[in-house]
């Protein structure tokens, strides 16, 4: 049997779709290279865009053709799935399965293969394209009820199953770690919360130890994963700049990279242990969604702008050479043209190295979905366009700065004629071969001095 994983989303949803392909070879299936020759076909779907969502759903028509060459063939959707999408879904999908019992997926699919598809996964809702209710409707409303009464219970019963799964990693440089998985914020925008519940962080042994194997397999990035790795604490004695000073005593010549960080949870004591610990990388992604102080209130984002400057303030001064990332949001509702240049003057302020910058659409069940969506999409693209303007102007005076310095490069892939990697700092670098292509390889370690800076690539030459 072969397996075919479509992923959306963020680092965490590719997380998940590593540990989705390792419970499946487990059960002795084959990944297959192309989709439309899959026996089963696992989406791994975000919900925190309402057009991922729609994508999903009028993409499918393509598995009805998949079908009639392969009637065996089964589709499954897991991931960031809201309860309203579970029972929408259910009538396209085979099977409908929570992220977080995911190491269930092979029970699950070995019943479908029975006929005995479990009532809870297969439902019996109206079709996206309109229908009416099965009898057995008011049972499925009755089994979502009950998983939300059991929520808690089922978090923590399941979590560490989900962490104790051996993910078969895309990359022989680099893996992601998930280190919690959650959020407590609720953010009014985000869906976070509903899909993957409250924050549970994994044992510190059990990161160590998978990270530990990782180094002694060649493992030259790690990335440290989860909805707010600032927040991470198993335990009273345990927070998150301990666990960074842990990995760093691991053996070994390799980067310590973590993802993503929220600004009222950002530490001193976090700054200066990134600064300390040699293989910590000079990278921070802080995402300020919004300039303005009302819209962050809206947002619940419980910081002010000014909060934010002075933690970018305190990370430049205790990291060198530091880069720093962040996502905004364009035309939240309410957000004013006068909200959107308190926006714009932060960002010319920071200076980013890289800004994601996404177009607010409404998810229902947050609390800004039942706000009124007052900003036309045409005036949210004319908004973003404004920002990605200051955006690139930005990026590239800080890249500028590269050019002419010798840096550490970590390379990713050899095509052609050229050497492609990252620097400590994030930024990706091409650099010609000319007559060193057979003595490097990926996963190595370059001193490489920058000739040439782009809005988004640095350009080098390898240092003998």
């Amino acid at each position: 049997m072969k397996y075919f994983i479509r992923t959306y989303g963020c680092q965490m949803n590719h997380s998940d779709s590593e540990r989705i392909a390792g419970v499946l070879e487990l059960a002795n299936y084959e990944k297959s290279s192309q989709e439309s020759d899959a026996d089963l076909i696992v989406i791994n779907m975000c919900s925190v865009r309402e057009s991922a969502v729609s994508r999903i759903s009028g993409n499918f028509h393509k598995y009805k053709k998949y079908i009639i060459t392969n009637p065996n063939l089964k589709t499954v959707i897991t991931g960031c799935v809201l309860d309203s999408d579970k029972e929408k879904f259910g009538e396209l999908f085979d099977l409908v399965i929570d992220i977080r019992e995911i190491e269930k997926l092979p029970e699950r699919l070995k019943s479908m293969s029975t006929n005995k598809i479990l009532p809870e996964f297969k439902t019996s809702q109206p079709s996206l394209s309109g229908g009416t209710k099965s009898s057995s409707s008011n049972q499925k409303s009755m089994i979502f009820r009950k998983a939300r009464n059991d929520k808690e219970k089922l978090e923590i019963e399941n979590t560490y199953d989900y962490f104790s799964i051996n993910p078969q990693h895309e990359s022989k440089i680099t893996a992601y770690v998930p280190i919690m998985t959650g959020c407590n914020n609720f953010c009014s925008y985000c869906v976070v919360p509903y899909t993957r519940g409250r924050e549970k962080s994994r044992m510190v042994d059990e990161i160590i130890d998978e990270i530990a194997k990782l180094i002694e397999n060649g493992y030259k990035e790690i990335i440290l994963l989860g909805q707010n790795v600032n927040s991470y604490q198993p335990d009273e004695n345990t927070n998150f700049p301990k666990l960074l000073r842990l990995i760093n005593d691991i053996p070994g010549h390799f980067w310590i990279r973590f993802l993503t960080s929220h600004p009222k949870d950002i530490s001193e004591e976090l700054i200066k242990t990134v600064a300390l610990c040699e293989k910590c990388t000079e990278y921070i992604h802080l995402a300020l969604q919004s300039g303005d102080d009302d819209i962050l209130k809206i947002m619940n984002r419980k910081y002010t702008a000014e909060h934010f400057l002075i933690l970018v303030q305190m990370i430049r001064k205790n990291i060198s050479n530091v880069a720093i990332t962040t996502d905004i949001i364009v035309g939240f509702p309410t957000e004013t043209i006068e909200q959107l240049q308190n926006t714009a003057e932060i960002m010319k302020k920071i200076k980013f190295d890289m800004a994601y910058i996404n177009k607010y659409s409404p998810r229902e069940g947050t609390v800004s979905a039942k706000m009124t969506d007052n900003v036309s999409w045409d005036e949210k693209k004319e908004r973003e366009v404004i920002l990605n303007k200051i955006l690139k102007e930005t990026a590239l005076e800080n890249n500028q700065k590269y050019v002419g310095k010798v840096v550490e490069v970590l390379v990713d892939k050899i095509d052609g004629d050229f050497i492609f990697g990252k620097t400590k700092s994030f930024k990706s670098v091409k650099i010609g071969i000319i007559n060193y292509k057979s003595r490097i390889k990926e996963g190595e370690f370059l001193k490489v001095k920058i000739t040439e800076a782009e809005f988004w690539n640095l350009e080098g030459e390898v240092v003998e």
